[in-house]
């Protein structure tokens, strides 16, 4: 059981960069019992931005801790966790930061991306728990997803599995479509303000919404031929536009070919505001299980 896991061990630090943003907590538990979170300046040298990792799990740190995760927004060299080319980080081209972390702190340590720690943070810690096979979606200013098989996050060779969002669809990808820049290329708005007027019932954004549900569900038709999972969890800043763009989504997913696969199918968005910390955290314990 994934709770007699997480429940019985000795707590964990989990720690979160994304760009300008660092988090670190200790989860115990199934808890986040101590956290802290700051903004560090992400165009930093690469021994800056390693420093302000370090302090950031220094200040949740206890001699009891049995292990660190972390996720950031890169590819990962998940074995040795090397970390290339983090995105909005440009310091950090090649930098081994599972053994600089385990040096420093003399636990094991767990690397991951962002969209990778989302997908075992729910699965652990959130809407997920029950599910063999499932998708985590982050959406937001890009579109990440996050693989579990049979209880076990899928990462691939290079960490590069559940990368989606750069199938070719229509004239451009996936992407394109479904991350907030195409709200401002498409109809010059801004995400903040596309949420205000759809509050308002206001009927030019309730129709970019519409058509953001129908590109949206072409995009998980492409998850479900590739994985064929049991559920599917949306997280990220755009999963708050949901129910506005649910119901042409849906329209869309059920033309999928295989009935059985839809009929089996749950999607809903993520609850959890600590999933960040908790799936950097969750790491962990995934790793325990590959072992």
């Amino acid at each position: 059981m994934l709770e007699d896991l997480t429940s019985s061990s000795k707590p964990v630090i989990g720690a979160f960069l994304a760009g300008k943003v660092l988090k670190a907590g200790r989860v115990n538990n199934n808890k986040v019992e101590a956290s802290v979170s700051y903004e560090i300046d992400n165009y930093g040298t690469e021994e800056y931005v390693l420093n302000n990792v370090i302090k950031a799990i220094d200040e949740v740190f206890i001699p009891e801790v049995g292990g660190i995760g972390v996720g950031v927004p890169s590819m990962v060299e998940v074995n040795q966790g090397i970390v290339y080319n983090a995105e909005n980080i440009p310091s950090w081209r090649k930098i081994y930061l599972g053994d600089l972390l385990k040096s420093h702190f003399n636990r094991d340590v767990y690397v991951n991306n962002d969209a990778n720690c989302f997908a075992i943070g729910e699965k652990y810690y959130g809407k997920g728990w029950k599910y063999n096979n499932m998708v985590g979606i982050v959406a937001g200013v890009g579109l990440g997803v996050g693989i579990i098989a049979d209880n076990k996050l899928y990462s691939g060779a290079n960490c590069g599995a559940g990368e989606f969002g750069y199938i070719s669809y229509r004239d451009h990808n996936h992407e394109y479509y479904c991350t907030s820049g195409y709200f401002d290329i498409k109809y010059g708005m801004k995400v903040s303000t596309l949420f205000n007027r759809v509050k308002k019932q206001d009927k030019i954004a309730m129709a970019i919404l519409e058509q953001y549900g129908i590109d949206f569900g072409n995009f998980i038709k492409t998850i479900l031929y590739a994985v064929d999972p049991e559920f599917i969890v949306i997280g990220g800043p755009l999963a708050s536009f949901y129910p506005y763009f649910e119901e042409s989504m849906w329209k869309v997913i059920k033309k999928f070919p295989f009935e059985k696969t839809i009929e089996k199918l749950s999607i809903e968005v993520s609850s959890n505001f600590d999933v960040e910390i908790q799936g950097a955290a969750a790491l962990y314990y995934d790793g325990l299980k590959k072992l």
